[in-house]
This record gives structure tokens, C-alpha cells and sequence, in this order.
């Protein structure tokens, strides 16, 4: 059984389209084909349905996918163990990450990354949309929230620490707030969604619905909404430090901190083994960040 046409055979299933599975590794579309038509007489069955419009799994096909899955990873991972244990990890990593985050922590990295692991490519998808890390194909993803899904693997990589703040101009305007109660008179900022607001208070926890007269479903417009003067808000300090720093913003209510356990993960499915190249992007980013961020 071929291993390249393994790997095309997964691409296949990720993507639903063959010319593209064959583009991501450099075949053409004839080549490509040639190559499932081999994989599929090997086996004795059908993997996929070809229509004109699109390709997907047959029955046996959905059954054979875990399995492929499992060759590569393995292959991979015996690949390195017989390396003496230095050898550079090699081949292309797809790594899905949250818009803001990927674009301002994950990307400066990369160039170090890249240099240490010159063998490795990266793919990055910067989306706020929580991906399918299988159907999607890719090696892993980064996510910043609480973890729902039992079927992955997470590894924490640093704390989302979220913190209240307001702009110097807001504040000028309306007395700044003494409690979380004191909130209910204010203008607060609020992420679509998510505008209910706990606090921990000597009391116990308390919390509070924002209301204000504008909200959005993007993280950084809450942000610029916040510095341009709009109202209160929570803003990860991953978000904002560089904007506490200058004092464009102010953290208020810091006797009363947010009850939140959401971290900065990365996660990967736990069908697969940990290929090294996973484990490389893992281990640098745990020591990029640290116990204490830079952000902190």
C-alpha cells in the first residue's frame, strides 16, 4: 500500500475534491486520480463517489478513513524514533487558530519556528469559527475558550487572563464604577452572545447582564469600540496589553475580578498518535509563552 496515496486519499476526504487534494501535494489532477484509482484496486473496493459537482466517501471509504489516519501518524512517529531522537521534524503542518490571537502571537513566532524546524511548512487558517480539526484535515488548533469537546487533546499552552477596562475619555465622562453592581448605570461593550458577567466579590459571586447600546461578534471591534470611548468591556490581557501599556485603556474593578477559566489550549484529536511536528509546534509555543506570558 502506497503511503502517498494514503495521504491523498485523507486530503480527499478533508477537502471533497480531488484536484485540490492533489494541488495541497503538488499532483495534478490526472496523477491524482491515477493515484485513488490504484489505492481503491489495491483494496479490492470503492473509497469515493465522482460526480461532476463533487467527490465523497463511500461506506467503505468512511470505514477506511480512521484507519489511513492512524498509518500516517504512525509512519511519522517511527520515522523519528529511529532518528536518534534529533531528527528535524519534516512535512506540512495545518494549524487552525483563533483571527486576533494567530495574527498577533502566533504569527510573529513563526519565524523562529521556521528557522529552528526548516524542513516543516506551515499552513495557518485565522478563523473565529471553531473548526472540525478531522473533516478539516488539520494537525491542530489553537483555542481560547473553555474545552467541550472530550474527543481531543489539550494541551494548555498559558492563561486567558480577562480583565475589565475602560478608556481614559469614558471615564472623564462617567464616574468610574465601584462595584459590579454599579455596572447596571454604565455603557458596557458586550462580545454577541456573551453579556453575562460574573464577578467574584467578598460576597460570593455576582452577576451582572450588560446592557449598552452597542454590541458586535468581533473580539477586536470590542476592543477599538473600548478605546474609542463606546463603554466598559471585557478584553483578554492577550488583546489589550499593549493598550494598557500606552493608556489608551484602564483596567477598573480590579478588586472584583471575572470568573472565567478559559486558557489559551492546543488541542489535536486524541484518534491520532502525537506526530512530531505536532509535538515540535507544542513545546516551542509552551516555552514562547511561559508560566507568565509576556502579555501578562
Amino acid at each position: 500500500m502506497n503511503i502517498e496515496h494514503l495521504k491523498l486519499f485523507i486530503r480527499i476526504a478533508a477537502t471533497h475534491n480531488i484536484s485540490l487534494a492533489g494541488s495541497e501535494l503538488r499532483l495534478s489532477a490526472a496523477v491524482a486520480s491515477a493515484h485513488i484509482n490504484k489505492l481503491e484496486a489495491g483494496l479490492g473496493v470503492r473509497l469515493i463517489h465522482r460526480t461532476t459537482r463533487k467527490v465523497s466517501l463511500t461506506e467503505e471509504g468512511i470505514a477506511f478513513l480512521p484507519y489511513a489516519e492512524d498509518v500516517i501518524s504512525s509512519i511519522e512517529a517511527a520515522r523519528m524514533s529511529v532518528g536518534a531522537g534529533n531528527a528535524s521534524p519534516i512535512g506540512t503542518l495545518r494549524v487552525a487558530a483563533p483571527a486576533s490571537f494567530g495574527r498577533m502571537h502566533i504569527l510573529p513566532a513563526l519565524t523562529n519556528f521556521l528557522t529552528l524546524y526548516p524542513e516543516l511548512n506551515v499552513d495557518l487558517k485565522l478563523s473565529d469559527t471553531i473548526v472540525d480539526l478531522v473533516e478539516g484535515g488539520f494537525d491542530i488548533a489553537i483555542r481560547n475558550s473553555q474545552l467541550k469537546d472530550s474527543s481531543l487533546i489539550a494541551r494548555k499552552l498559558a492563561a486567558d487572563n480577562r480583565i475589565l477596562c475602560a478608556s481614559p475619555s469614558y471615564l472623564q465622562k462617567h464616574a468610574e464604577p465601584a462595584t459590579p453592581q454599579e455596572l447596571n448605570s454604565h455603557q458596557c461593550i458586550t462580545l454577541m452572545g456573551l453579556d453575562d458577567w460574573a464577578f467574584q466579590t467578598p460576597k460570593g459571586q455576582v452577576n451582572i447582564k450588560a446592557k449598552g447600546n452597542f454590541r458586535t461578534d468581533n473580539g477586536e471591534a470590542v476592543r477599538d469600540a473600548c478605546i474609542n470611548g463606546l463603554g466598559i468591556t471585557i478584553n483578554s490581557r492577550w488583546s489589550i496589553y499593549k493598550h494598557l501599556q500606552n493608556g489608551e485603556l484602564i483596567q477598573i474593578l480590579k478588586d472584583y475580578p471575572l470568573v472565567s477559566d478559559t486558557a489559551i489550549w492546543a488541542v489535536y484529536p486524541s484518534s491520532r498518535l502525537l506526530a512530531p511536528k505536532v509535538r515540535a509546534f507544542i513545546d516551542y509555543f509552551t516555552d514562547q509563552f511561559g508560566d507568565a506570558p509576556y502579555w501578562e
